[in-house]
């Protein structure tokens, strides 16, 4: 539980100062596409973090699998999804695209997690 909120912390500034950081300095050096693939990065990541901290404390009130492993495919997916995003557009390089939905993935089955987590609750 400690690792997980740990995790959504430092991610949850990490995309704030990410989301600064494309208004302020990328603004100037990326296309509109490519500003737009990175701060589609920061929302996900943003979203997540707190997605990351909702699985943290329902473990800590239920120790259940489902939401430890839901912990780790949002964390996992903020890795790879926000991360191939940020490489797409501070690269240019087109074929981090195709590394984004496993990411994506990720989330999508941490979600799911979360439902069978919460529907096994005492």
């Amino acid at each position: 539980m400690r690792l997980f909120l740990f995790i959504s912390s430092v991610s949850g500034f990490f995309s704030v100062a990410l989301g600064a950081f494309a208004a302020h300095a990328l603004k100037k050096h990326l296309d509109d596409y490519f500003l737009g693939v990175f701060k589609t990065g920061v929302e996900y990541q943003f979203f997540h973090s707190f997605a990351l901290a909702l699985a943290a404390i329902l473990l800590g009130k239920v120790d259940l699998a489902a939401f430890r492993w839901s912990g780790y495919c949002f964390a996992g997916g903020i890795v790879i999804f926000s991360g191939s995003l940020y490489l797409l557009s501070l690269t240019q390089v087109r074929a981090w695209g195709a590394v984004t939905p496993i990411g994506g993935v990720l989330f999508l089955v941490g979600w799911a997690l979360l439902v069978v987590g919460v529907r096994q609750m005492p």
